[in-house]
């Protein structure tokens, strides 16, 4: 009786989304040419090549094509109206909330986000930092009420008079830079542009005087468009001066390279700056101290395992290196930069004194995270905290006390996860290695192989999938009697670089058997079956998605798949492409081209394969992954499929990455997203059901 009712539900589902799928518009014509390249000697199609091209009016109306074919499926849908309406209810009920604190002077300024508001604004907060003392420094809903401006980032003055502001329009993160009056708000016109731009980003450190700052600027239009975002430069500028006359500060005759990427600090507001060079997006790093005046003075070569260092106050440097040790370990150098001693870095957020002495760990619970960490000028260290069922919340531990205290800088939230609960579980991937799979599901929840489960997974670039508070999207997923998972899987930094580097170039076909293994495990254990189950990712997760449905047709039902990249031979050649190529490879290399070929998704589509249905997503200005992958792969998996179940593309043009997007348009993509895999996987949403029977009467 147990395993009749889920599989009878499950065949009435199915057959009521394929009867709706039937009325979906046949994709638009899209032609399939010849076009080949031979490289290593080996031929390979591309057949939707001139999907890359833009500019190209025909182009743009196949993309409106799709968008019109994806909008008439998704705006039909019965439960579309109730999810909406749900998502932005929880949204909008919950209280605003700080980050990205930062202490200068007598005050912190820090990040502002209002779900009234359609982009989060900069504020002051007193040295308490206490809510009630909120001032707007600047409100972007104010300069532009579409909400399509944004602060890409911020950085104050040592006093905190003063704070640099990088913004930018339409989701775009092409960056120019302006300077604010702190206790006004006012521009002080030292308007600056192309200091920051998806491809390598942006940064800038002030001077300790406050009449100046470092920054990095790219050659913007003084080159041609295809250099335009390459060869980052920093830049010193004097305030009142005309930033054209800049002189440079670090170069490429210094060893910046063209997919150069530099972060630049002066957190303690000391006489000289830490510039922290990455190669490309490859975790491969150098380090320059900037002095106010003098040439820099280079403490850290390609190749040394150092992976971040910061000027302290006590003018040392603390870094951090991954030589001979996978989870780091801390480096502490004085002038001249001698090392002085190491300390092992565990996995917790362990305290030390500047003489390297442990002095115990900041309290955290057992599943979180933590990602700020401020000094306070009563001596009390700041500290934010978040769990998958508790929103972000900052404590204060006192050093002299040992004391720790919660804040009211928290953020509360109308989404509860009291009925839920955290369980962390491994699968075993391909080659033995033991892959976490974080299970959030309602307590109670039967193993009986008929829930619904979104399996996420991202695994690239060294970026770890650390607790983070669901919110409304996830609340919404579970109410609807559905499993939400995120897997940890190779290529991510949650076991250290070792964990990075076993998922990247040639050991990136890792990355997809770990997730294909956390999803049968998911199947296996009883959680779902291959009809219930679908898999998440975006950008680097998107080509996770495209390499599991190229790879294993028939292990989930539907898949969500957002700004991802799918062409892995080309990829280079994209605007943001050459930065990839320490974390992906190069054509060029006959071994990695071996590999990219090997799983780019893209050249794996075949013919008469029965794919699931699967929704790409994807906006017209992103700078970070070129939206001609979600088109390609659209395009090849459209012609190919032999199964009834839809390939959808939908594709905003007011937004890029996702970065930078307006809370309306945020809220109208998850919308999109859970409408479409409550339908494919035959779902029922309580709250669409409550509000048909609420239209009847």
């Amino acid at each position: 009786m147990k395993l009749f009712r889920p599989a009878l539900f499950l065949t009435a589902g199915l057959a009521a989304t394929a009867a709706f799928a039937a009325t979906i518009p046949a994709p638009p014509a899209t032609l399939a040419g010849d076009v080949a390249d031979v490289i290593d000697g080996v031929k390979v199609a591309d057949p939707y090549r001139w999907l890359e091209d833009w500019d190209d009016p025909k182009v743009e109306a196949w993309s409106d094509a799709q968008n019109t074919r994806t909008r008439t499926y998704l705006d039909a849908l019965s439960t579309r109206g109730a999810v909406k309406t749900r998502l932005t209810d929880l949204v909008k009920a919950t209280s605003p909330s700080f980050y990205e604190l930062e202490v200068r002077g007598g005050v912190i300024i820090a990040m502002y986000s209002d779900p009234a508001r359609q982009q989060p604004m900069l504020v002051t907060l007193n040295a308490k930092a206490d809510p009630a003392s909120r001032h707007v420094v600047l409100d972007p809903n104010s300069l532009d009420p579409k909400g399509l401006t944004a602060i890409d980032w911020f950085v104050p003055s040592g006093d905190g008079s003063k704070v640099a502001v990088s913004l930018s329009k339409n989701g775009s993160e092409d960056g120019t830079l302006h300077v604010f009056d702190t206790a006004t708000g006012k521009d002080i016109g030292e308007a600056i542009p192309h200091v920051q731009f998806p491809t390598a980003g942006g940064s800038l450190a002030w001077a300790a005087d406050g009449k100046g700052f470092w920054y990095t600027r790219y050659p913007g239009d003084s080159v041609p468009e295809a250099d335009r975002h390459f060869n980052m430069q920093v830049y010193f500028h004097t305030l009142g001066s005309d930033w054209k006359s800049d002189p440079l500060v670090l170069g490429t005759k210094d060893g910046l390279e063209r997919i150069s990427e530099v972060f630049l600090g002066n957190r303690f507001n000391g006489g000289s700056a830490m510039a922290m060079v990455q190669r490309g997006d490859g975790n491969d790093w150098a380090f320059y101290v900037l002095p106010r005046n003098g040439k820099p003075v280079q403490i850290g070569t390609y190749g040394s395992g150092i992976v971040y260092a910061t000027l302290g106050p006590d003018g040392a440097v603390y870094a951090i290196s991954r030589k001979d040790a996978s989870n780091g370990k801390i480096l502490k150098l004085k002038p001249p930069f001698a090392a002085m001693g190491l300390r092992n870095a565990p996995v917790l957020v362990p305290i030390f004194n500047l003489n390297g002495r442990p002095q115990g760990t900041l309290p955290l619970p057992k599943i979180a995270s933590n990602f700020e960490i401020v000094p306070l000028k009563d001596g009390r260290v700041l500290y934010d905290v978040t769990t998958y069922l508790r929103p972000r919340y900052y404590a204060a531990w006192n050093p002299k006390t040992d004391q720790t205290t919660e804040t009211a800088l928290k953020t509360t939230s109308p989404v509860s996860y009291d009925d839920a609960e955290v369980v962390r579980e491994f699968a075993t991937s391909k080659d033995g290695t033991k892959i976490p799979v974080n299970i959030i599901m309602k307590k109670g929840t039967r193993r009986d192989g008929s829930n619904p489960v979104l399996l996420y997974g991202y695994g690239g670039y060294g970026i770890s999938m650390t607790p983070h508070f669901l919110g409304a999207f996830q609340r919404t997923w579970l109410d609807a009697g559905g499993i939400y998972a995120i897997a940890n899987i190779r290529g991510g930094g949650e076991y250290g670089e070792r964990w990075h580097q076993e998922g990247m170039l040639t050991h990136k076909q890792n990355v997809f058997d770990d997730f294909y293994a956390a999803a049968k495990y998911m199947i296996d254990q009883g959680y779902t079956n291959h009809d219930k189950l679908a898999l998440m990712g975006g950008s680097n997760g998107g080509l996770l998605m495209g390499a599991e449905i190229t790879q294993h047709p028939a292990l989930a039902r539907a898949v969500v798949s957002a700004v991802g990249i799918y062409d892995m031979v080309r990829v280079e050649l994209d605007p943001n492409g050459a930065f990839n190529t320490t974390e992906f490879g190069t054509v060029k290399n006959p071994a990695d081209f071996k590999a990219l070929y090997a799983y780019s998704p893209y050249h794996h589509v075949v013919k008469g394969a029965d794919y699931p249905a699967v929704l790409f997503l994807t906006g017209a200005t992103d700078g970070r992954v070129n939206p001609a992958h979600s088109r390609k792969m659209t395009a090849a998996l459209q012609a190919a499929t032999a199964s009834k179940n839809p390939i959808l593309l939908r594709t905003n043009k007011t937004s890029g990455h996702g970065i930078g997007s307006s809370l309306d348009e945020r809220i109208a993509e998850q919308t999109d997203e859970l409408t479409f895999l409550f339908d494919q996987l035959g779902m029922v949403y309580p709250h669409a059901q409550q509000r048909a029977e609420q239209m009847k009467h």
